[in-house]
C-alpha cells in the first residue's frame, strides 16, 4: 500500500457521474480525496506525485476474462508476464480463467494461483474456478469449496457445458454461493471445431466455417436456465447479432444476465483476416460486418455490459501451424484500451465516460468488487491514466510471453500512460 497524489488530470468516474479537472489523493492504498486544488494543500506537499496534465484519470480498468496459463503452460504465459502486460495496457485487476493444466478445479490450485499472484503479480489477480472436474463437462466441482477458497466466479471457459442438466446444477450451486457463472456459449455439434465464421470469407479461403447459430442456440438455452435458476449468468465473448438480440430481450424481462464483447470482435470482422494468418483465429471466430455492427449497437445501448479481452496467449510455434490447424486465441491486454479508444471513442460510438463504465465499473459490479471500478473515497487506489492523444503503432515488443495479436502493424490513437495499483505505480510511460 502506498501514498500518491495524481495531479492535473481530467477525472472521469462514471460511478459518481464525475467528469472534470481534479487531483486524486491516494493514502495507504485507498482513495482519500478527489478534488480540485489538492496539489496546493500544504499538508500534501511531501506526497509522491504523478503528473496527469492533459490526460484522463479513470478508475482502474478491470478485465474479467484473462488466460494467464499458469500452472502448466508457462511457455505461453505466466502470472508475472501476463500481469505486466495488463499493467502496460492500463488494466489494474484481472480475473484468471481456470483452463490451466491442471484446471483450477480445487481449493489447492486456487491457493497456488493466489500465492503466485501475490508474490509475482504486477496487478490484482482474481481467480475463476472450474465448473466441472478437469473441465471435462462430466462431474461438477465442489463449488462451495472453491468459493470458500476465494474464487470470484465459476466457469468452464474455453469449453461449453453441453449437458443442460449439468449446466442447470452448476448454475444452482453458483447462485447458492453468491458468485456469477461465466458462460462460454458454443454448441460443439454445430461449430465442429471450424477455424472461421461460416460465410463468404470462409468459402473464398476454402475453409469450413462455424455458423452464428452455434453461439446463439446456447445463449438462448442458458438464458432459459438463468430464468429457471435465478443464477447470475454472464455471457462471455458475444459475437453474433442474434445473440445480442436474445440478450436484449432477456434484459427487458429483468433476468440477471450480463454480457461482454472483446475488442477484436468490436474492431474486426471475418473480411479482415489476412490470408491464413492464425493470429486472426479465435473462438468464437470473427464474424460478419453485420454481426460487428450489432455488437457496437449493443455495447452503445447497454445490452452488452462490458468489454473484456479474452487474452489467450499461444507461443509462436503453435500459431505457425496456420489458420486451419493452430489453436484458437489471441492476446489483448496491451492493446485493448488503445483499440477501444481508437475504434469506439474516436468514432463516437462511446463517450469517454461510457468507455470507463464498460471497462471498469460494469465489470466490478458483475463480479461484486466493492472497492473497484470507482474513485469514491475509501475505494481501492487503483487508477488508469490515459493519454488520449498518443499515436503509436502496435509492434511485437509485448510484455506478454506470446505474440499472437491481430492488431500488429495497426496505428492507434490513445494508450495507457500509467497504471496505479493500491497507490503503487505498476506501469508508466
Amino acid at each position: 500500500m502506498a501514498d500518491l497524489l495524481i495531479t492535473g488530470g481530467r477525472v472521469i468516474d462514471p460511478s459518481q457521474r464525475l467528469d472534470r479537472a481534479a487531483d486524486v489523493y491516494i493514502k495507504e492504498g485507498k482513495v482519500a480525496d478527489v478534488a480540485a486544488g489538492l496539489a496546493k494543500k500544504s499538508g500534501l506537499a511531501g506526497a509522491p506525485r504523478l503528473d496527469a496534465a492533459g490526460r484522463w484519470v479513470l478508475p482502474g480498468l478491470v478485465d474479467m476474462h484473462v488466460h494467464l496459463r499458469e500452472p502448466g503452460r508457462e511457455n505461453d504465459e505466466t502470472i508475472a508476464a501476463g500481469t505486466r502486460a495488463a499493467a502496460r495496457g492500463g488494466v489494474t485487476t484481472v480475473l484468471a480463467m481456470p483452463n490451466t493444466e491442471p484446471a483450477i478445479d480445487n481449493a489447492s490450485l486456487v491457493a497456488f494461483v493466489k500465492a503466485k499472484a501475490a508474490a509475482e503479480g504486477a496487478v490484482n489477480v482474481l481467480v475463476a474456478g472450474a465448473a466441472t472436474l478437469g473441465q471435462q463437462g462430466e462431474r461438477l466441482t465442489e463449488v462451495a469449496q472453491l468459493v470458500a477458497a476465494g474464487v470470484a466466479a465459476i466457469s468452464d471457459d474455453g469449453r461449453p457445458l453441453m449437458n443442460s442438466e449439468l449446466m442447470r446444477r452448476a448454475l444452482e450451486y453458483a447462485h447458492g454461493c453468491g458468485v456469477p457463472f461465466i458462460d462460454h456459449c458454443e454448441d460443439l455439434h454445430l461449430s465442429g471445431g471450424a477455424p472461421v465464421h461460416e460465410g463468404a470469407a470462409a468459402a473464398v479461403k476454402g475453409l469450413r466455417g462455424a455458423p452464428w447459430a452455434a453461439e446463439t442456440v446456447m445463449v438462448l438455452r442458458d438464458i432459459a436456465l438463468c430464468e429457471l435458476t435465478g443464477a447470475r449468468v454472464h455471457i462471455a465473448h458475444v459475437s453474433a447479432a442474434q445473440s445480442v438480440e436474445a440478450l436484449r430481450a432477456a434484459k427487458r424481462r429483468g433476468l440477471p444476465v450480463t454480457a461482454e464483447a472483446t475488442p477484436h470482435h468490436l474492431a474486426l470482422c471475418d473480411a479482415d483476416i489476412e490470408g491464413y494468418d492464425a493470429d486472426f483465429k479465435m473462438n468464437p471466430p470473427l464474424r460478419s460486418p453485420r454481426d460487428r455492427e450489432a455488437l457496437l449497437e449493443g455495447l452503445a445501448d447497454g445490452t452488452i455490459d462490458a468489454i473484456a479481452t479474452d487474452h489467450a496467449p499461444h507461443g509462436p510455434g503453435k500459431k505457425a501451424l496456420g489458420l486451419a490447424a493452430a489453436p484458437f486465441g489471441v492476446i489483448g491486454l496491451e492493446t485493448s484500451l488503445a483499440v477501444c479508444l481508437t475504434r469506439l471513442v474516436e468514432r463516437k460510438i462511446l463517450t469517454p465516460s461510457q468507455l470507463a463504465a464498460r471497462m471498469s465499473a460494469a465489470l466490478a459490479s458483475i463480479l461484486g468488487l466493492k472497492g473497484k471500478g470507482t474513485l469514491r473515497r475509501g475505494a481501492d487506489g487503483d487508477v488508469t491514466i490515459v493519454d488520449p492523444r498518443a499515436s503509436w503503432t502496435v509492434e511485437a515488443d509485448f510484455e506478454s510471453k506470446s505474440r499472437n495479436c491481430p492488431f500488429l502493424g495497426l496505428r492507434l490513437k490513445g494508450r495507457a500512460a500509467a497504471a496505479v495499483v493500491g497507490g503503487r505505480i505498476a506501469h508508466a510511460l
